[in-house]
Formats: structure tokens, sequence, C-alpha cells
């Protein structure tokens, strides 16, 4: 079986098994209540600036029985115009063991998405894209789900990203697949290094990317609103990955969640003050 090794391991997050662990064992203090959710949203920096948020959201997913046959990631940074892809066969590898790719669920999704103007490339591990929006997530669901298989898809900020998470959840059901649903995003990217600063420097500029610019997009990812998600991150630059986020939204919606709830919220600021800071945010979406 043909494997993709981890880009990220020993930069981004940590490159062993052991150091994983720890990492994830003080992530969850506190430890996150278990609820009954079926997805979220999940940030992707460095582990040192939102691997806990990250960590914490997935760790939710455990509950409700019973257990999931795969996990569903959407990430990547994309256009609109971008065409999605998906991990067609394979696996995955992380520093706690491989993950292998539900080749069959791929297949499925890909058929049903084939008569759009804008198709799922079916990619292999060896022509797969090094994405920190989607590795540095594989060893949290390695973690927690030893026994799942994944499914892993790119997905433009586009009308098709709402076609494409109802499509995974209707293939789910006709494969009998258990799913949970994980999308990837960063919030706001602001300063002179993302040449962004609508709101000046400093303290206020902090605020108004806290209380105002990721507001809006955590009350769109709240009301599951895909078309808001999208409108929000193209328009605001609140989201850097508003496709994935609106396609975990519109699967969630399907499998029976009614709104989000923000588990956790924090920008990279309270960990390095920096003129150049990204805001992260947790959502789960309970049944």
């Amino acid at each position: 079986m043909e494997i993709k090794p981890t880009a990220f391991s020993g930069s981004w997050y940590p490159g062993s098994a052991a150091e994983c662990e720890t990492a994830i064992q003080d992530f969850l203090e506190p430890k996150p209540d278990p609820g009954n959710n079926i997805g979220g949203i999940v940030p992707h920096a460095g582990w040192v600036y939102s691997g806990g948020i990250a960590c914490r959201v997935i760790a939710s997913l455990v509950s409700p029985a019973p257990a999931p046959d795969t996990i569903v990631l959407f990430g990547a940074h994309m256009h609109p115009s971008s065409p999605p892809f998906i991990l067609a066969s394979g696996a995955v590898d992380t520093p706690l063991g491989h993950i292998e790719a539900d080749g069959e669920l791929a297949a499925v999704v890909v058929k049903e998405i084939a008569g759009n103007s804008n198709p799922i490339r079916s990619l292999f591990p060896a022509d797969f894209p090094d994405e920190n929006t989607l590795e540095l997530q594989l060893p949290f669901i390695r973690y927690f789900f030893p026994d799942a298989r994944i499914l892993i898809c790119g997905v433009p900020p586009s009308d098709l990203a709402g076609r494409i998470g109802e499509a995974v959840v209707g293939g789910a059901k006709e494969l009998g697949r258990v799913v949970r649903i994980v999308g990837s995003t960063d919030m706001t990217h602001y300063g002179p290094n993302f040449g962004f600063e609508p709101a000046g420097t400093g303290a206020a500029a902090v605020e108004w990317v806290k209380r105002e610019n990721d507001a809006g997009a955590v009350r769109a990812l709240e009301k599951m609103d895909v078309r808001q998600i999208i409108s929000q991150g193209l328009s605001n630059h609140n989201m850097c990955c508003s496709g994935a986020a609106a396609a975990a939204a519109a699967a969630c919606k399907k499998m029976g969640a009614a709104k989000g709830v923000c588990l956790d919220y924090a920008t990279s600021y309270e960990t390095s003050r920096s003129a150049s800071f990204v805001g992260y945010c947790g959502m789960v979406y309970p049944l």
C-alpha cells in the first residue's frame, strides 16, 4: 500500500509518537465535554499556537456511539475556481502510525460530483499535496480514532463546497459508513506579513479581529449557513479555507445538526505578541 509521508512533523508539530501523545494529553486539560457531536471546525496553525483547540474539537467527536468507520477531513488553501481533490487510495503517515484512505467512499463522492463543471480530481499518495491544513489534524485523528479510515478532500470556496459535503454524507449512507466530519480553517490573517491591516495596529487591531471580523465568521459557522460562510471568507478575509468549513457545515446539517457551538477561540497574539497574527476557532456540531 502506498503511504504519503509526513511533511510537517518535527517542525509544525512533534515528530515522534511519544512527543505527540504527551502534547495531546496536555491539550486535553481541561477535558472537553464529549457531548453528542458529529463534526467540527478546527484551526491548522502549528500546534504551539492552535493545537490545543484542534485537539479538543476532535476529541469531542469520540461520542456518540457507534464508533465511526471513517473520519472525513476537508481542508486546503484554494481559490473559488480551484479544482477539488480527494485522496483516492493508499494511506497517510503520522508519528502515531498510518491511516488508511477510504477508497470506496472516495470513489462514490467523485462519481456524484463528476457531472459538475469542476469535478473532483482523484489523487494518490505520491501526488497528494503537502497541506498543513490537512496534515496537522492527522495525529489527532489517529490518536482518538485508531481503527477508522480517512477521507481527505480539498474543497474550493464556491457553491461546490455544499454539494461536496452533502455528497460525502450521501455516499456514507449508501455504503453503510458511520462518519465524523472535520473542516479545517484558520480565521483572520492580520498584519503586514499578510497585507491586511484595515484596523491599524496594536491592541485595537486585535480587538477588531476578535470582536468584529472573526465574530462574523463565527456567527456564520454557528448558523451553518453555507453561502454566508463562503461569503465571509472571500469578502472579509476571515477564513482562509472557507470552502472546507462550508463543506463541513453542509455535511453536518445533512446528518441532522441544527447549529454550531463555538468551543474555543484564540489568536496567535496571545502566544506571540506580533504585529502579524492569526485567529483560531474551534466549532462543534451536535445532534
